[in-house]
């Protein structure tokens, strides 16, 4: 049963803006294996944890470290949870798809509960 749907686009070039414009951004919003990664990544997943939050819609705010963009050996995306988040998906299956092309990154996620 689908739990929870989020999707999230993001303008890549307002998004490297706001980096370069705001120092310790990059640290706050990403974890430090995310950090490493290009503009264009970043700003995919930063539109997947926004779309995290809003298919969780748990009433509260989250922390971005909780919620780390990975990629599985075959190079599908996928989270790596921990703390709050980890406990608000007990279990459950988490799909993640990413995007960017044409100047925008975008992240659907779908919450799945057996």
């Amino acid at each position: 049963m689908i739990d929870g749907v989020g999707i999230d686009v993001v303008n890549i070039d307002r998004f490297i803006e706001s980096l370069e414009r705001t120092p310790g951004l990059r640290e706050k919003l990403f974890t430090e294996s995310e950090r490493n990664k290009g503009p264009h990544s970043l700003a995919a997943r930063f539109a997947a944890k926004e779309a995290l939050y809003k298919a969780l819609s748990p009433g509260k705010g989250l922390h971005w470290h909780e919620a780390e963009v990975i990629n599985l050996e075959n190079g599908k995306p996928a989270f790596l949870f921990r703390g709050e988040i980890a406990e608000l998906i007990d279990g459950a299956d988490v799909h993640l798809s990413l995007s960017h092309d044409g100047g925008i990154a975008s992240a659907i996620v779908i919450v799945e509960r057996s």
